[in-house]
């Protein structure tokens, strides 16, 4: 879906690894979150307390799963999951714009 209807917008920034990965909070009617936002390259490494899907909208990065050895090439626009109360690396090779929804 390339927008949401009747949400609630956190005006605080989340900026992580020194503003290089940076999103805002979106709200959902009903409760739901999701998150918006922009990584520049680098490598993170994030941890998740529920499960997460991943919508990258463009961008070129690789990411390590938890329970994976090999790294998984995603151009966007794709969409990855991760379980809840894991880690998984990403090595962004170039902007990428994302969505994450938490499930």
């Amino acid at each position: 879906m390339p927008q949401f209807s009747n949400a609630t917008i956190v005006k605080t920034a989340n900026v992580y690894f020194n503003g290089n990965v940076t999103s805002r909070t979106v709200i959902l009617d009903g409760g739901s979150k999701v998150t918006l936002g922009i990584m520049l390259p680098g490598t993170y490494e994030f941890g998740t307390e529920s499960p997460e899907t991943m919508e990258i909208l463009s961008g070129n990065l690789d990411v390590m799963l938890p329970g994976e050895t090999e790294w998984l090439k995603v151009q966007g626009p794709s969409t990855f999951h991760v379980p809840g109360h894991s880690k998984f690396k990403l090595e962004v090779h170039s902007v990428t714009d994302y969505c994450c929804s938490y499930v």
